[in-house]
């Protein structure tokens, strides 16, 4: 009899298990846009049980009720059609999927990563007076940073942000996609070398989360993870100052050695940063000798003169010896190839 019971105990072990996984941090966030995406997967997954749970079930009845040995179940072989069993076969879904389309519809528009936070949880809205926190975030190899550009810090692989206070994200990354995912604040987004995706969360409750890159990246993915830090509004302030006191500073020079690749990254503060370095990371022009992504798609679209052109690619005669120029001999304003400058 002991032995049984072991037996049973040890079954139940993994249900116990599985259940467990139900306080998950996606599930249960303490950040609201998180919070409401789990309540979301949730409510999704009951209304679609609502028909696979009956479909089982009838499935298992039947094969049981009507099994070869059953000699006592209704035998009907001219059977072919009843109205009311198509109505509840067809009806059933197809509200299900009016419900189910509905939810979603409208939880996209609500959890929209672009649109800034109207509510800092269920029973608080947004002041209007109330600036959010702006963050830029640009995904390394294999490493993360984030530049503060209001208050002038930078970090590698840490991220802290005060409780109840709107978060603004700016991402962008250096190389190959990413994906910027912090399960208890909000959804992942990409991060793309050249673009620039948003996103807006706010964290509700004081700790320590994970945040991490959810897409292969190459040979460091595994270790591209940092920590987030909500604190509260002096908890903060003192972090903020300690990045200041660091020392540290995050110029181009610095940039273009940090954005080598690299793995296990420590972390690190940075007292202040170039102005302009995020929009040169985002136009890919960090290097003085590279034309701005901003700049080319000005001459393409015949923003810049034939002088400026030159003067643009004279950055460095070595690597842009031809300048995109349009002469009087190009009076359709194609553009032309050119290694000296225009005649005046």
């Amino acid at each position: 009899m002991l032995d049984l019971k072991n037996l049973r105990a040890s079954l139940l072990l993994p249900a116990v298990l599985l259940l467990a996984g139900c306080n998950t941090v996606l599930l249960n966030a303490p950040g609201d846009v998180a919070a409401q995406q789990g309540r979301l997967i949730m409510v999704s997954t009951v209304l679609m049980l609502l028909i696979i749970v009956p479909v089982i079930a009838l499935t298992l009845l039947f094969a049981w009720r009507y099994r070869q040995s059953n000699k006592e179940a209704t035998y009907t072989p001219e059977w072919a059609h009843s109205t009311a069993l198509e109505l509840v076969i067809w009806a059933a879904p197809l509200l299900i999927i009016i419900a189910l389309g509905a939810v979603t519809w409208i939880s996209t528009h609500t959890l929209d990563p672009y649109r800034p936070l109207r509510r800092i949880d269920a029973e608080r809205v947004v002041s209007d007076n109330v600036k959010p926190l702006v963050v830029e975030v640009v995904a390394l190899d294999w490493k993360w940073l984030f530049i503060y550009p209001e208050l002038g810090i930078a970090t590698v692989n840490e991220l802290a942000a005060p409780i109840d206070v709107p978060i603004s994200f700016k991402i962008t990354g250096s190389s190959v996609m990413n994906s910027f995912f912090i399960p208890a604040l909000a959804g992942q987004i990409y991060a793309m070398p050249g673009m620039e995706t948003k996103l807006h969360g706010v964290m509700n409750k004081a700790g320590v989360y994970d945040g991490f890159s959810a897409n292969y990246s190459g040979a460091g993915f595994s270790n591209m993870r940092f920590k987030f830090h909500g604190m509260s509004g002096a908890d903060f302030d003192r972090w903020v100052q300690s990045a200041k006191e660091s020392g540290n500073t995050l110029d181009r020079q610095a940039y273009l050695q940090l954005e080598k690749p690299s793995e296990r990254d420590p972390v690190k503060r940075y007292a202040s940063v170039a102005p302009d370095l995020y929009e040169r990371i985002l136009n890919r022009c960090v290097d003085t000798n590279k034309m701005c992504m901003n700049q080319v798609m000005a001459i393409d679209a015949g923003g810049l003169g034939s002088a400026a052109a030159y003067q643009v690619a004279a950055l460095d005669r070595r690597k842009y010896v031809e300048a995109l120029a349009c002469t009087p001999a190009n009076p359709e304003g194609r553009p032309v190839l050119r290694a000296d400058p225009p005649k005046r």
